[in-house]
């Protein structure tokens, strides 16, 4: 007989990705007391500057802070915002008329070859070039303009946890100080504290319902498609589950077609003008007898995972702090060790 979910909870507990995942809270509010200042003169220069548009540049779970960024910046600052390819400067070579643009690079370790090409290309080509980087001394930090750090500390769990949900905040950090947002500034004033309230929710359906998969979905969308992108990525990395991850909007572009009775699939739902979307995509997969997961509300007849109410640009970093802590469980509970899946290493440095 398979062990319990209680049996497996103390291994998982035992666990980097698990312990890492836990220090969120603190490590976002390390943000606060020593960076607000500093992020707020470079919301100030980056007023002065009136970007263009803003690029991003990042890769694997960096890269899904990049989505998050492109929704919150194009929202609450009505900027174009878009993803860069590194390979386009550190493969292809090619030149790019940047001038008056942003160049947005998020990085744990700031000494991934590509991002550091992309950013001495961007910046050689006129843009801004804005480092969201845990290692301070890296590289990439030298490279940039301006630097905000992730402040996650060391994180030696292969699987990104801390650093991915520090990135989120250093980005609303940023928004926020940046448009000026009153609501906002007081969201994430708030987020240490709903941090720490929400890795005690109890995510064990999910545990439950995804222990004998072998496929899945994840969806998500605005400014919850990145925690939906980051959640598949994990469950591949750590758990050894083929997940894909879509927009809710995008998923009826073709991918429907592989749907089937019983597959799970979990759902991201922030309360902004995209819930209404995915609570209808939601009741009608489980009218089919789709299993789903749902993460931010309560739609009948769906397995929901509790979270705490919040502010939309906050709530998916809420979402991503309970996943870690029973995305830990569940890789366990599969046979695996999240902190060192196979093939992988902590800095991938591509080219």
């Amino acid at each position: 007989m398979a062990p319990a979910i209680y049996d497996l909870m103390a291994d998982a507990t035992a666990t980097r990705m698990f312990q890492e995942a836990r220090e969120a809270f603190q490590r976002v509010q390390a943000q606060i007391d020593r960076d607000t200042r500093h992020v707020t003169r470079i919301a100030a220069a980056l007023r002065d500057f009136k970007p263009r548009m803003v690029l991003t540049s990042a890769r694997g779970s960096s890269d899904h802070a990049a989505t998050f960024a492109r929704y919150l910046i194009e929202t609450g600052l009505g900027l174009v915002t878009s993803s860069a390819s590194p390979s386009v400067s550190s493969v292809y070579g090619a030149r790019q008329d940047l001038s008056q643009c942003l160049f947005l690079v998020i990085s744990q370790s700031g000494r991934s070859p590509d991002l550091l090409t992309a950013a001495a290309a961007a910046k050689a080509s006129g843009a801004l070039v804005l480092a969201l980087v845990n290692e301070e001394n890296s590289p990439l930090a030298a490279a940039a303009d301006h630097v905000i750090p992730l402040r996650a500390g060391p994180e030696l769990s292969v699987a990104a946890t801390k650093s991915y949900i520090c990135a989120l905040a250093a980005i609303v950090h940023l928004v926020a100080h940046w448009s000026a947002n009153p609501s906002l500034l007081t969201a994430f004033a708030s987020l240490p504290a709903r941090l720490d309230a929400t890795w005690q929710l109890d995510w064990r359906p999910m545990v439950e319902t995804l222990r004998p998969a072998q496929n899945m979905f994840v969806l998500g969308r605005g400014l919850g498609l990145g925690i939906a992108q980051e959640a598949a990525l994990k469950f591949k990395e750590t758990c050894g589950l083929h997940a894909e991850a879509f927009s809710s909007a995008e998923v009826r572009h073709g991918p429907m077609a592989l749907l089937e009775k019983k597959l799970p699939v979990l759902m991201f739902a922030q309360n902004d003008e995209t819930r209404p979307g995915v609570e209808a995509l939601a009741r009608e997969w489980s009218a089919q007898g789709v299993n789903v997961l749902m993460a931010g509300c309560d739609v009948p007849g769906v397995t929901v995972l509790p979270a705490i109410a919040a502010d939309a640009a906050i709530a998916p970093l809420l979402f991503a702090q309970s996943f870690y802590r029973w995305a830990a469980t569940l890789s366990v509970a599969r046979g695996y060790d999240p902190d060192h899946p196979p093939h992988l290493k902590k800095v991938t440095e591509t080219i």
